[in-house]
Formats: structure tokens, C-alpha cells, sequence
């Protein structure tokens, strides 16, 4: 392998040249904080801050309602079913107890409402509503909601209904939300307004967003909260600040000033002491690489998708990229094929890992330059 070693040098003015780097890089532990799990990530490159029982696996309560939301914006990204839907409202929906959206059993309610007095209002009804819709049952629709979990990674998370209403079986940890969370906030931001709406007013009655943090701080934006006797007080938030955004999730605290207070100091941790730093485009040319028997001789390498690290305050000089390329590529080169890898390193350690691809197809040259380039290949073989 072909190996280019070189500096982020362009990333050193980000840093605060009046302060040492020795005292900026100090970075305190986590806070103490009160609840069965937590879990802080940054949502552009998914770098876990800080965790404490990320993977086991818990009662979920209504943060269950953020994957029913997740397959209502999957199936409307697909076209399956429209905004303006009008949803027939089922005994069962009608019937179903806890939080309630106060629905009308024979009455048809708006998708478009539906989807508000699931995020806003955590309307029970609602999602069996919205369920039925999609699947035809909550039974069928809970098999759905496995399948985008089993394709989300979560691998800790079991869903049996569309509610988080209490069932032994029926579960899913800390880490399983924050990559949920990710997923809405990344795949359908045309939907994640409605997370940040602090009051939704349906049949008369006007009901608040249960997330304390939507008046507390201006920077939160979503997401979701949940609370059974089992699961305790849960809430999975997401704040933007200085272009940093930051998952939170908590599980098990005692009360609802509780889950927004712990939550607001996973959060104030992560913006505090963390940092993302956005090093490469997505398609732009890193390198260029040797092609052999080619219509052209040097062949642009890149990234697919846009390249962040999230990293300690102050450590941004400490970063450098080494870029790994394939010694020998040969034509026909096809555009997004996979010619080496670029390392990300932090203090000599590795904090991500991407591959380089080809930023053009190349064609194969005429038989003459196909003859030339092989024994030129054979001889330096030999050399090699």
C-alpha cells in the first residue's frame, strides 16, 4: 500500500492559540448522573461521549412512539401513504388507555394530525391509529417496527406494540434510542419540526410537549419523552449549538424534573468539553492515485459521504489523516470502487476509519498502451 501521510494543518487555526494545548485538552469525567442508563452522542458522526448501560436493555415506555414515528416518515419518504390521509379511527384505537390524543372511534383524523398527537401529545390512540393504517394491525405494524430496528443496528430492542405501554418482552436500551434518534434526525428532517412543537391543540384540547428542555433551552429541539411505573421517567433530547448537535437519552430517573435536569447535563458535558470537526467533502479529491493500461494515467480518490470527527476541546492540532491507497489499479476504473482507506488519527491513536473510492470511471486504453503497461507492471514486480 501506498501510503500519504500529511497534516490537517488547516484545522490548527480552529484552535485557541492564547491557551495551552496542555490545559485545554484536560477533559473532566462525566457527571454523575441519576438514572438506569444515559447516553450522550453526537449526531453527525455518532461518536459516544459519555454512556453508562448503554446496551441493556429496558422497559422503553413512550420513547416506543419515536420508532412509530420513524416508520410513519419511512412509509411517507416512500409514497405509501400521504399527509392528508384520512385515518378511520378503530374501537381499539379508541379504547386504548394511557396518553391519549382524544380521538373519536368512527371518526377519520388527518395523518398529518395523527403524526402530531403521537410526537406532541404522546397519544396512545394515535399510534395504534397510524398503526392500524399502515399495517393493517398493531400486531403486523410491531413486526415492521423490528425489522427498521433490526436495520438501524439496535440491537437490544424488541417492540410488541406501537405505545410502549407495559409488556415484559417489550424493550429497548439507551444506545438502541440514540441511533433512532440519529436515524429521524438524518434520514427525515423534512418531519423533525414537529419534535420541537410545544403545544398541539386537537378536538378542543390543547395539550403540552412533555420535553421541560423545549422552554428551558432554545437550543433543544426534539425529541421524545416516555414514563410507565416500570420504565421510570425517560426522555431522549436533541440540541444544536455552534453547528455541534448532541443525542441525549436517559432512562429510569425518579420524576419528570428529573429526566429534563440529567438530561440537560449530558448535554451541557458534551457541548462543553467536545468538539465536531468537519474535515472532507463528500466527492472531494484527496489524491490522486497511478492507473495502469488506462485512458488516463491518474485517477481522483475521494470520500462518498462527508467526513466529521468529534474530539476533545482543544485537540484539533493533534489530529492527522493517513491515506492508504492500492499500489497497483488497473482500468477499467468504475466510479465509487473502493481503491484504499484514509485514517483519521488522534494522538497517534485511530478515531475513524473511511474508505477512498474513485471519484471517475476510467475506460481501458487501446491494445497497444494494454501491452505496454503489462510488461512495464512485470518488471516492476520484479523491482517490488
Amino acid at each position: 500500500m501506498f501510503k500519504a501521510k500529511f497534516r490537517l494543518i488547516f484545522l490548527m487555526f480552529l484552535s485557541l492559540c492564547a491557551v495551552s494545548v496542555q490545559a485545554t485538552s484536560l477533559i473532566p469525567a462525566a457527571p454523575q448522573i441519576a438514572a438506569r442508563a444515559y447516553v450522550v452522542m453526537d449526531a453527525d458522526t455518532g461518536k459516544v461521549i459519555a454512556a453508562k448501560n448503554a446496551d441493556t436493555a429496558f422497559p422503553p415506555a413512550s420513547l416506543t412512539k419515536l420508532m412509530t414515528s420513524y416508520v410513519l416518515a419511512y412509509e411517507l419518504g416512500k409514497g405509501n401513504i400521504s399527509k392528508q390521509d384520512l385515518v378511520l379511527v378503530s374501537e381499539k384505537a379508541w379504547r386504548t388507555p394511557g396518553s391519549r390524543m382524544f380521538i373519536r372511534e368512527g371518526t377519520q383524523v388527518r395523518l398529518e394530525d395523527l403524526m402530531k398527537g403521537i410526537v406532541i401529545q404522546s397519544g396512545n390512540d394515535a399510534s395504534v391509529a397510524v398503526a392500524e393504517h399502515i399495517a393493517g394491525s398493531e400486531r403486523a405494524f410491531a413486526d415492521l417496527m423490528n425489522q427498521h430496528a433490526d436495520l438501524l443496528g439496535m440491537t437490544s430492542s424488541n417492540f410488541l406494540n406501537a405505545t410502549g405501554l407495559p409488556n415484559d418482552a417489550h424493550v429497548s436500551s439507551a444506545m438502541d434510542m440514540a441511533q433512532l434518534a440519529r436515524a429521524i434526525i438524518q434520514r427525515y428532517p423534512e418531519h423533525y419540526g414537529v419534535y420541537s412543537e410545544k403545544y398541539f391543540t386537537y378536538n378542543k384540547i390543547r395539550q403540552p410537549n412533555r420535553n421541560k428542555l423545549l422552554w428551558r433551552d432554545k437550543t433543544v429541539d426534539g425529541l421524545k419523552t416516555g414514563h410507565t411505573d416500570a420504565a421510570g421517567y425517560c426522555l431522549v433530547a436533541s440540541a444544536k449549538r455552534e453547528g455541534m448537535r448532541l443525542i441525549s437519552v436517559v432512562m429510569g430517573t425518579r420524576s419528570e424534573e428529573a429526566r429534563a435536569q440529567e438530561s440537560q447535563k449530558l448535554l451541557s458535558y458534551g457541548f462543553r468539553y467536545y468538539r465536531t470537526h468537519q474535515l472532507y467533502n463528500a466527492n472531494e479529491a484527496l489524491n490522486s492515485a497511478t492507473v495502469w493500461s488506462g485512458m488516463q494515467d491518474q485517477l481522483k480518490v475521494g470520500l462518498s459521504d462527508p467526513l466529521a470527527v468529534t474530539i476533545p476541546r482543544g485537540q484539533v492540532d493533534q489530529l492527522e489523516a493517513v491515506m492508504d491507497i492500492d499500489k497497483v489499479i488497473k482500468a477499467p476504473v468504475v466510479k465509487g470502487e473502493v481503491y484504499g482507506n484514509v485514517n483519521i488519527l488522534l494522538n497517534g491513536e485511530q478515531v475513524r476509519e473511511v474508505p477512498l473510492i474513485a471519484l471517475e470511471d476510467i475506460p481501458e486504453a487501446g491494445l497497444l498502451k494494454r501491452i505496454w503497461h503489462s510488461i512495464m507492471l512485470f518488471f516492476v514486480g520484479l523491482i517490488g
